[in-house]
């Protein structure tokens, strides 16, 4: 691990699948080494993978295979900022169709339980205020009775 500050996510012995399911979907993204437990522990044997250093997007991550004593929440998601439509449908659709489900307002969850928010910059700047008070509304209006963000929709509520 060569970064300060590294993201552990807790996975029940898929961390290598869940690694390389990121590395094929996200730009910046990629697998780094591999760990095999030197002994047996409470959910594995030696030689299983233990953990898996990867990148996603830029940042550091690190795969805990740890058993299956904790499971992740919506508490914690990684936000992806996209450019367009097609990038925002790449993104989604990879993770939805790959044993995901959808949630509200640009968010679903991938098949290992992590959260994600696949955010289009335009909605980011609508909602910023950039497009100002009544544009924000319209835009934040719009974006609440959606799964995936349409961006179309979106710029069509800032105009009102």
């Amino acid at each position: 691990m060569s970064a300060k500050n590294t993201i552990c996510l807790w996975y029940v012995g898929d961390a290598l699948e869940a690694a390389q399911f990121y590395a094929r979907t996200f730009t910046d993204s990629h697998v780094g080494v591999v760990h095999r437990a030197p002994g047996d522990y409470p959910d594995g044997k030696q030689g299983d993978v233990l953990l898996v250093e990867f990148t996603v997007a830029g940042v550091a991550c690190v795969g805990l295979n740890g058993g299956p004593h904790f499971t992740h929440n919506e508490s914690f998601s990684f936000q992806i900022a996209t450019d367009d439509q097609a990038e925002t449908d790449r993104y989604w659709n990879a993770i939805v169709g790959n044993g995901g489900q959808e949630s509200a307002c640009g968010w679903c969850k991938d098949r290992w339980g992590i959260s994600w928010q696949i955010t289009p910059r335009v909605l980011m700047q609508a909602v910023s205020g950039a497009h100002g008070g009544a544009a924000a509304q319209r835009a934040y209006a719009a974006m609440m009775d959606m799964r995936k963000i349409d961006i179309a929709a979106i710029e069509a509520a800032i105009k009102g």
